[in-house]
């Protein structure tokens, strides 16, 4: 899981890839490199490697569709990191809340 975690973390890091994830999110049945590209910064072949990174991530997939490849999202490519921030959070909301208790009865504890 650990692996899974900074791959995505690794993948999405990138703002060129977490912008082609949006655009692969927002779509229905896909869409190939071509279609990306449009309106990118980057040329074509720079979106195809950008893919590549978040296919081998477990973000998308490829689907070859007669000449073309059609990328699209794979369901629960972010499970794992959706669960870690979760568990991650709730521990941090643990120690700031008992920060916080400590910070108030010190506060009380002076103002008596």
């Amino acid at each position: 899981m650990a692996d899974s975690i900074s791959g995505v973390f690794g993948a999405l890091a990138d703002p060129t890839r977490r912008s082609i994830y949006e655009k692969l999110l927002g779509s229905g049945n896909g869409l190939n490199a071509t279609e990306i590209a449009q309106g990118a910064a980057v040329s074509r072949q720079a979106i195809v490697k950008h893919l590549q990174v978040l296919v081998k991530a477990g973000l998308a997939t490829s689907k070859r569709d007669g000449r073309e490849v059609r990328y699209l999202v794979i369901q629960g490519g972010t499970f794992d990191v959706v669960d870690w921030l979760t568990r991650s959070s709730a521990a941090w909301d643990r120690r700031i809340g008992v920060l916080r208790d400590q910070v108030e009865t010190e506060s009380r504890r002076r103002s008596s």
